[in-house]
């Protein structure tokens, strides 16, 4: 009868579908009287010739028949020659082939896996196994037990699947053990488990609701999340009443007040986080960030202070250099200028179209003048190619100017540039400065020599940064530092119907079609379906037909991934317009996304152990890439599991259990866009998209994106509700507190009065 739990048992003769993430699989079962069944259910990592027992019930499917749908399952490995002959050949272990493990199985027969897990040196007696072969069949032999046990154990307790290539990398063949020793380590930023996932895993093994341990990962757990909202400390009030809702009972009853307060004043002592009065609340930090934003403030703040003198008149220096770029410079890009030679620490800021790039150059020329080694630097691949296209030198990202690494086991970066080993240059020139998060800003300075100047330059009106703080805003606000804005907007600018339309949003002001040649355009649909549609059309037919922009030239910018025209959606209607599957090209589905020979893609997290090469020079070679590295898919081998992204001239290396780290780039989210710029935007406002994304600064930063073409495709009233919304989400940063402090005190009265 349906729905009538049984047990089947039988040797796996083929493998129909198995899907990697999820374990779900569809396998041909021969029974021992050699009926064939097929099995479908949740078996991760099946392979031809195992003998499995499975616990479900049967079922009609309208297209394929009887079904069994397995419940769960015991798997025991073959035991019978040809059984171990085909588990060896079904590809679980590469380098073995049909033939060779054939020969394998026959020389070892039913003691084949426990020679391949203890005594791996004898496979060297068959002949075609070298000693090194040899050890490397042990080693993947036994990760892959391993890990199958490991996936096993997730799926058992409801944990992602693609868990267990972090874990075994992490902690070997005992991750099962960590695991159910401290359930919580899963929250840690290394493996970004929610905190419900692991709170279940670890109440079914019997902790009481109120262990110290739970509390205590509750309350790091609420602050480690808050790091993702841009905050680097919580005040402690909102801490422990945010904690104490995700620490309720199954009945809803909170923990006592007393408990929580018990259980943070352990964690303080433990020095697992740190509370300081600062900006009139009890402010709580996670160490590292309270490190990173006092030793900013303090860097910053003796930078600042530092003054130059020279032996030659200086004004007459900066005329000479001006006279001979031959640019007349609007005066307060002159007095950016003299204050760059003047003092260690300068912001520049401004709007697109004010010249904050005539500037940069006329600061480059006087340090050349004065024989000051100067590097530029940006937090993106793009917005550090752009800096120097436009600067004509050498540009690096953040990153590689630090030479980021990766220490194995951490899950976080290192760089081999820091105090011990620092930069060589007198200047530091950074671009891009309102993306840039305060804990890269630390590992930047700690890197940077005694007396080397630094130049900020940045659009403060822009998003914040992904990661924690506000560090252009709060530099600019604090009034502590030498800063220059630039608010004039230079008569060929003014031609771009992008660049007014930009300062027009700025001021609270619609946004109209025009340009000197028709640059910025409006097109008002209302329903995510149309937009949607529209956005295709335009990528795949009308942009390049009418404007003759190819579709690498395109960028599709929104400000959701998951409402209405989000990235999710537009990425599969714009692959299939633009790349669409053909026998020629081949592809890997992973979770719901299909990875696609031609495909762009985005790495979506920062990962310091990334391997690539440069293009036309294999010899030069790195790890690392970054998050929003955009790049094109250039090669895949479903035989060797792995896939090839090109980032500009760099080629980088992924294995099929890697994608997690990549999604589509054909829609991507205005935040993701930050640093970058693209030929055409086109960015699609539907209804429906959550008033939290409604902001002005979002529709501004996804504008300013456009060099040449910018399509605003969408519902008027969604545009204006943007434009019309100038608040900004509340970040709770203290660098701003910290800057003030340094000041007179009569200055701090009045900027903390403001």
């Amino acid at each position: 009868m349906e729905n009538e739990l049984q047990s089947i048992s039988g040797t796996v003769e083929a493998v129909i579908y198995q899907n990697e993430d999820n374990g779900y699989a569809v396998i041909r079962l021969v029974e021992e009287d050699g009926e064939e069944v097929t099995a479908v259910g949740t078996m991760p990592q099946i392979c031809l010739g195992e003998e499995l027992m499975l616990t479900g019930h049967w079922t009609t499917h309208a297209s394929y028949g009887e079904q069994f749908l397995t419940e769960y399952f015991e798997r025991r490995m073959p035991a019978t020659v040809k059984g171990i002959a085909d588990y060896l050949s079904s590809g679980i272990i590469k380098g073995i082939g049909p033939k060779l493990a054939k020969k394998i199985a026959d020389r070892f027969g039913e003691e084949t896996f426990a020679v391949m897990a203890n005594e791996p040196e004898r496979l060297s007696n068959i002949s075609g196994i070298t000693a090194r072969k040899a050890e490397q069949i042990g080693e993947q032999f036994r990760q892959q037990t391993s890990m199958r046990r490991l996936m096993e154990f997730l799926m058992e307790n409801q944990l992602p699947p693609q868990l267990a290539a972090q874990l075994y990398k992490r902690f070997k063949d005992s991750a099962i053990d960590h695991v159910l020793d401290n359930p919580y380590l899963l929250c840690s930023e290394e493996f970004a488990v929610d905190f419900q996932q692991a709170d279940d895993l670890a109440l079914s093994q019997g902790m009481p609701w109120d262990a110290e341990e739970r509390v205590q990962a509750g309350i790091l757990y609420t602050l480690q999340f808050n790091l993702n909202n841009g905050h680097t400390f919580i005040p402690k009030e909102k801490l422990l009443a945010t904690a104490a809702q995700l620490l309720q009972d199954e009945d809803g009853y909170l923990p006592e007040q007393s408990l929580l307060e018990h259980n943070f004043a352990e964690l303080q002592d433990n020095g697992r986080l740190i509370c300081e009065y600062i900006c009139r609340r009890d402010a709580v930090y996670l160490n590292p960030m309270h490190e990173a934003e006092v030793f900013v403030a303090d860097y910053l703040t003796e930078l600042s202070d530092t003054e130059y003198q020279y032996d030659f008149n200086l004004q007459e220096l900066l005329a000479t250099l001006e006279e001979n770029s031959a640019v007349v410079y609007a005066p307060r890009q002159r007095q950016a200028i003299e204050w760059a030679a003047r003092y260690g620490l300068v912001i520049l800021t401004g709007g697109p179209g004010t010249g904050k790039t005539t500037t940069v150059r006329g600061m480059l020329d006087f340090y050349d003048a004065v024989g000051l080694d100067v590097v530029l630097a940006a937090p993106t691949g793009r917005a550090a190619k752009r800096l120097s296209e436009l600067c004509d030198r050498e540009a690096k990202t953040i990153h590689r100017l630090l030479e980021s690494g990766y220490r194995n086991g951490e899950g976080k970066a290192v760089f081999a540039r820091n105090q011990m080993n620092p930069l060589e240059c007198d200047v530091v020139i950074l671009d891009e400065v309102s993306m840039i998060d305060i804990v890269l800003m630390q590992a930047l300075l700690e890197a940077m020599p005694p007396e080397t100047r630094l130049i900020l330059v940045g659009d403060a009106d822009q998003l914040p940064p992904v990661g924690p703080g506000n560090f252009l805003r709060d530099c600019i606000s604090s009034e502590r530092i030498h800063t220059v804005e630039l608010d004039e907007i230079f008569r060929q600018a003014q031609e771009s119907a992008i660049v007014r339309n930009a300062h027009a949003i700025n001021r609270g002001e619609m946004p109209v079609s025009g340009g000197r040649d028709g640059d910025f355009f409006i097109m008002r649909k209302h329903s995510a379906e149309d937009v949607m549609q529209t956005v295709v059309d335009l990528c795949r037919k009308r942009l390049p037909d009418y404007y003759g922009f190819s579709p690498e030239q395109i960028q599709v910018l929104t400000p959701s991934r998951r409402q209405a025209a989000g990235t999710q959606q537009l990425n599969r209607m714009l692959q299939d317009a633009l790349n669409p599957p053909d026998a020629c090209k081949p592809e890997k589905r992973y979770g719901d996304t299909i990875f696609r020979l031609g495909d762009r893609v985005m790495q979506v997290r920062n990962n310091y152990d990334i391997v690539w090469e440069k293009e036309h020079d294999p010899e030069e070679e790195g790890t690392g890439m970054f998050n929003g590295d955009v790049g094109k898919i250039v090669g895949i081998s479903l035989r060797d599991e792995n896939l090839c992204v090109q980032f500009d001239d760099k080629l980088a290396h992924y294995t099929f259990d890697m994608l997690g780290e990549l999604e589509l780039a054909y829609a991507m989210t205005v935040h993701k866009s930050q640093g970058s710029e693209f030929d055409a935007v086109i960015v699609a406002l539907p209804a429906g998209i959550g008033r939290r994304l409604l902001t002005r600064n979002i529709l501004y930063t996804a504008i300013t994106r456009a060099k040449k073409l910018l399509v605003l495709v969408g519902d008027s009233d969604v545009a204006e509700t943007m434009v019309h919304t100038n608040t900004r989400n509340r970040r709770y940063s203290a660098l701003r507190a910290r800057l003030i402090r340094q000041m007179p005190e009569d200055a701090q009265t009045r900027m903390e009065e403001e």
